[in-house]
């Protein structure tokens, strides 16, 4: 859960053991666990409203689909399963020839 494993949960627990004293930990686990319920509550309420306000077309709408890193990936991925006849032809512009292999491309020294 959020990348937190075992080692991670006990440096957690002896700290809250140190900080609050073990006759409090129980009860502010508790209420961590409510609130964690109530965030997750609140989630699903929220991407069921979306769903439904959205219409049929988007009932497998997810909240991650928002996440702009998720949108690229779909649309890299799509753009790379797509065939394309023309992809190993890259069009120059008129007077440029491609580059050799090895060669080096020209240099501007005004242009940096």
């Amino acid at each position: 859960m959020f990348g937190v494993g075992l080692p991670e949960f006990l440096v957690i627990f002896v700290v809250g053991i140190l900080v609050f004293g073990p006759d409090r930990l129980p009860e502010f686990a508790r209420q961590a666990g409510r609130l964690v319920r109530q965030v997750r509550q609140f989630t699903q309420a929220a991407r069921d409203d979306l769903r439904t306000e959205l219409g049929p077309e988007f009932a497998d709408f997810e909240l991650t689909d928002l996440d702009p890193r998720q949108i690229v990936r779909k649309h890299i991925i799509e753009a790379a399963d797509d065939p394309d006849e023309d992809a190993d032809v890259v069009p120059l512009r008129p007077g440029l020839r491609p580059l050799e292999r090895g060669e080096l491309p020209p240099y501007d020294a005004e242009a940096t």
